[in-house]
């Protein structure tokens, strides 16, 4: 492990605070400053236990095996792509200011994620959740609200916690969400979702804010603070009694919903967030009889009476 003297020494020879600067100023989410951060100060350090203290010493060999080190030590494929991502956006701002000559990181990649999604909500499930009578009592009021927005408007959970009153078009019916890398996107909202917002903003949130409390935010937990991921997870867990239900889960539910029924795929990409259509393909877990349904109705061949 680096001393503190070191470490200080490390950062300006290495010049990470300066690139994480960078990044702060190019308005990144916290959570993807304290990733890369971390990632960086695990590179730097153990590229000193191979004699290797500056950046312009670095190979990409010395990069390949520090992904090998990290994946012997028992990285998940998706950390280790992330840290190969943090490096080359690293690396390339070290080009782009002159820092380096050559990116020892282009082309710098590690082993490709397996796609693992939650299970689809299944219909007993969301009926709890959607439909089942659970009283009108604030807390009641606030959970079939959220609810009903992470299912019928898709969102992540950190993008529902993010939610303030002024991101609600409540004459439209429409949502502004603050997705990944800070950029933003209306979702429309449907009227059963709609109603169940302004029954928790107009009956119930009055009733449970404190002086504490965020001005202006959308949901708030049991004592008054914005409500959290860890929230929600417990809110969903406490209302569906038999099977645990993810919050991401009803976003995959969601997706999977809309592309069953008809929806573009360019459409779906766009109400979820995603820079990448390939993202969104990972939903399209779509019936064979939708996808013969489908052909049927589109291939112009489909429907030509068999030649005699």
């Amino acid at each position: 492990m680096l001393q503190d003297d070191d470490s200080s020494v490390a950062r300006h020879a290495w010049r990470t605070d300066e690139y994480l600067a960078s990044l702060r100023a190019a308005d990144r989410s916290p959570q993807t400053l304290r990733a890369y951060g971390g990632d960086l100060t695990s590179f730097i350090t153990w590229a000193a236990t191979e004699g290797v203290q500056t950046p312009l010493e670095v190979t990409r060999r010395v990069l390949r095996n520090f992904l090998a080190a990290r994946a012997a030590l028992g990285d998940e494929r998706t950390s280790l792509q992330r840290r190969a991502a943090t490096l080359r956006g690293y690396f390339r701002w070290l080009r782009e200011r002159g820092v380096i000559e050559n990116d020892p990181s282009a082309g710098l990649s590690a082993p490709k994620a397996h796609q693992v999604l939650p299970d689809l909500v299944n219909r007993e499930q969301l009926d709890v959740l959607l439909d089942a009578d659970w009283g009108d009592d604030p807390w009641a009021l606030r959970d079939r609200a959220v609810c009903e927005v992470l299912y019928g408007a898709g969102l992540r959970v950190s993008e529902l916690c993010d939610l303030d009153l002024d991101d609600v078009d409540w004459t439209l019916g429409t949502l502004r969400v603050t997705g990944k890398g800070r950029k933003t996107r209306l979702v429309p909202l449907h009227t059963t979702a709609l109603a169940a917002l302004h029954r928790w903003r107009g009956q119930a949130r009055p009733l449970v804010l404190r002086e504490t409390s965020p001005a202006g935010v959308l949901f708030v937990n049991r004592r008054g603070h914005r409500l959290s991921p860890r929230d929600v997870r417990r809110l969903l867990d406490a209302r569906v009694a038999r099977g645990h239900v993810h919050p991401h889960a009803l976003r995959h539910t969601y997706a999977t919903h809309l592309l069953e029924g008809g929806a573009d795929l360019r459409v779906v990409q766009e109400l979820l967030g995603h820079e990448s259509l390939t993202t969104t393909q990972i939903y399209t877990h779509v019936s064979k009889s939708r996808l013969q349904k489908v052909h049927y109705d589109t291939h112009p061949r489909s429907r030509r009476p068999p030649s005699e």
